[in-house]
Order: structure tokens, then C-alpha cells, then sequence
């Protein structure tokens, strides 16, 4: 029985809309950094409250057990408006970061209750044979939404407040999109209203599990920092064509190296996976965003054209394996406890992203950004490493599934 894909396109479609306000601070920084007089590292601050939000919302949704107890449509409709509404909030009455920094803090709060819970709802849709793909599809959704504020700012250069609220409109829209139209499908059940806070920690218990978020730690280590830096990479090693700022230019080639190329690396992720085997994709991204993080001092002298073909390829290959560790805890993990299992995933994975953000403006500074970025190469060493050992030590049923992308009859 093949299941319909019109939940799945909406469950993509709600995380396009929803995930935009992540970043709607981080898309106008420049902006904000003149009007409040903050420097690049101060900067930062507009987008590590939202990690550590996330974390935040993730561990206590985790320790609740909340992603497994309530009617995941529901819980998804409910934060994405609450992440609308902060963004809202900050658009109208932020002058300055004491203002903004606990909204940013509370929107990222929020956004846990919409990346894993939506995780969860497109495993529900999805048959083991084909997961692969419809993870990719909805981590290349949240890529695109997430690149939506620097397109939004870069093509009609609005000021930041007006680009805030277009991105909370845009995510109110996402939210009543959840709560009217998306349901759960059958493949994940509910755990029951008893919930096990204890599943958080029995993430780690088994190998395979516990290996399969190695690797996610070490693949987000690398990601959040590229996206947050890499406007002012490109900034600071190109130069503007006539007639367009330098803002804007950043903002329009972030977008694209963000957006759309990771949106394609997804889908390629996710449909390599399902053919090829997990691990064998996963592995092969990792080793090409790995290899660009070491060539980004010599892609920084490169022309235009060279540099953003460079970055179109880094922004595929970085996100094309996120969809795969969902895949794979969808498939290891108790089902009964997934939208658990995933949200401790999450937590401690965006926990890494806060130190890597606040690193790479450091080095900026001590090094320059022809330099910065090698930083992030150590995440996806490490994760190969771990995926190196999951080959090994999986049992033989786990393996196959990691192997070819299918279970065993």
C-alpha cells in the first residue's frame, strides 16, 4: 500500500514557513549591528539565543515526553505560531539586544516543537523503502525556509523590521496550515499518556542509535556555523556588482548557496540513501563538505563565479546527509518513543551549533575569514569516524537496513 503524498507535501510545505524565523535576525544583522551598535562577535548573540532556546525547548519537551504524549499536529500548529509570535513581537517593539536576545531565546524555544515534531510526522507517512527521501524532502524544506529571510532581504533591501515581520506572517500562515490540514499517519505510533521521560537517555543505550547521533553531532558542528558565517565569508571575499550593495549581494548569494543548493543536496541526499545505503551516503557528504571546509582559504581568493559554484557545492553536500540520521533513529530507535528519541537528538546536536557559532567570529578576528571556516572541519572527521564504527558494530538486521536503505523480511 503506497500512502499518499499530500501529507507529506504539507508537512514539507508548514517547515518552509515556519523555519524562516530562525534566521530573520541573523539575515539582517548588518542592519542591526549599525543601528545598535554591535560588533560582528556581538552579532552573534541574535542567533545563539535561538540554539540555546532550541535546547532549551528540546530537553523539556524530551524530559515531558511531550512529542509522544500530545497529538503531534497539534503541538507543531501551537509552537510555530508561538515562534510567530516572539518574531512578531521583536519586529514591532525590539530597540536594542536586551529586548531581542530572550525573544530570539523564546523563538527557538518554540521552534522545538517544530523540526522534531515534524520529523516525526513524515516518518509517520513513510515506508522504511522510501524514508530516506521523504526526510531529505522535509531537512531540504527547513534548509529553504530557513535562506527565505535573506531573500526577502536581498531583493527588496526592506528594512529589518519589515523583513521580521514578513518572515512571523509568513510563519503564522505555516502554523494554522499545521493545525488544519496535517494529521499523523500510521507508521509511528503514540507512546500513550503515561510517556518515559528515561527515553531521552536510552538514546545512547544501543549502539546503533548512540553511534547514529555521533555522527549527527559531529554533521552539526559544521552546519549551523557555515550558515550563520557564510554571508559574511562571501561578503568579505567578494566584491559587489555595480550598482548593488554589498548586503544585499551576500544576502541574494546566501539564499542561493543555502537555499537552493541545499535544498537540491537534500533531495539527492535522501534519494542516494534510499539506494545506495545510509551510511555510504552520508559518509560520501561528509567527505565532500569536509574537503570544502579545508579549500575554503583558496575558494576566498577565487572570481565570483568560482566562489559561488565552490559555495553551491559546500551548501549542498552539508545538509544532503541531515535527512539520513533521522532515517536512521526512525529505524533503530522504539517507535513508541521516536518524536522523544529525536527531539534528545536535536537537543544536544543545536548545543554544539552554539559553540561553533561563537567561534568563527572569534578566529575571524584573530585570523581572518579566509581562515575561519577551516574550524568546522573537525565535525565532519569525527563523524566519519563514528560511521565508520557503525558499519562494524551494527547487528546484522540493523546493518542491512543501514547498508541498502531496506529492512530485512
Amino acid at each position: 500500500m503506497r500512502y499518499p503524498p499530500v501529507q507529506r507535501g504539507l508537512i514539507a510545505l508548514v517547515q518552509v514557513l515556519v523555519m524562516g524565523v530562525w534566521f530573520s535576525a541573523s539575515a539582517v544583522v548588518p542592519a542591526l549591528a549599525r543601528q545598535w551598535h554591535m560588533s560582528a562577535g556581538s552579532a552573534a548573540w541574535l542567533t545563539t539565543p535561538v540554539q540555546a532556546g532550541f535546547v532549551a525547548g528540546a530537553v523539556g519537551s524530551a524530559v515531558l515526553g511531550l512529542a509522544d504524549r500530545m497529538r503531534p499536529h497539534v503541538l507543531l500548529a501551537g509552537c510555530a505560531a508561538g515562534a510567530a509570535g516572539c518574531t512578531l513581537v521583536m519586529a514591532m517593539f525590539a530597540d536594542g539586544p536586551s529586548a531581542a536576545v530572550p525573544l530570539r531565546f523564546a523563538t527557538g524555544a518554540f521552534l522545538a516543537g517544530v523540526y522534531p515534531v515534524g520529523i516525526k510526522l513524515m516518518a509517520s507517512w513513510s515506508r522504511p523503502a522510501g524514508r530516506a527521501l521523504a526526510m531529505g524532502v522535509l531537512i531540504g524544506a527547513l534548509t529553504l525556509g530557513s535562506a527565505l529571510p535573506h531573500l526577502i532581504g536581498g531583493l527588496w533591501r526592506l528594512d529589518w523590521r519589515a523583513v521580521l515581520a514578513a518572515s512571523a506572517a509568513i510563519a503564522f500562515a505555516g502554523a494554522i496550515m499545521a493545525g488544519a490540514l496535517i494529521r499523523p499517519g500510521p507508521q509511528v505510533p503514540l507512546a500513550g499518556r503515561a510517556g518515559r521521560p528515561r527515553q531521552a537517555l536510552a538514546l545512547f543505550a544501543g549502539s546503533g542509535p548512540r553511534l547514529v547521533s555521533l555522527a549527527y553531532f559531529g554533521h552539526m558542528w559544521e552546519l549551523y556555523a557555515l550558515w550563520t558565517w557564510l554571508p559574511a565569508f562571501l561578503a568579505a571575499s567578494s566584491t559587489a556588482p555595480a550598482g548593488l550593495p554589498a548586503a544585499a549581494v551576500s544576502g541574494i548569494d546566501a539564499f542561493l548557496v543555502i537555499g537552493v543548493a541545499g535544498l537540491a543536496g537534500c533531495l539527492i541526499g535522501g534519494w542516494a540513501a534510499d539506494r545506495a545505503g545510509r551510511v555510504a551516503t552520508a559518509a560520501a557528504a561528509l567527505a565532500i563538505s569536509g574537503a570544502c571546509c579545508l579549500l575554503s582559504p583558496l575558494s576566498f581568493t577565487a572570481s565570483r563565479p568560482w566562489l559561488l559554484a565552490f559555495a553551491a557545492v559546500w551548501g549542498a553536500a552539508v545538509i544532503a546527509d541531515s535527512g539520513v540520521y533521522s532515517t536512521l533513529l526512525s529505524e533503530l530507535a522504539d517507535r513508541r518513543y521516536l518524536g522523544t528519541a529525536l527531539t534528545a537528538q536535536t537537543a544536544i546536536g543545536f548545543l554544539l551549533t552554539i559553540v561553533t557559532i561563537q567561534l568563527i567570529p572569534l578566529l575571524a578576528a584573530a585570523v581572518g575569514w579566509r581562515y575561519a571556516l577551516l574550524a568546522l572541519a573537525a565535525g565532519p572527521l569525527a563523524a566519519l569516524a563514528a560511521l565508520t564504527s557503525l558499519n562494524h558494530k551494527m547487528r546484522p538486521n540493523e546493518a542491512a537496513i543501514t547498508i541498502t536503505g531496506r529492512t530485512t523480511p
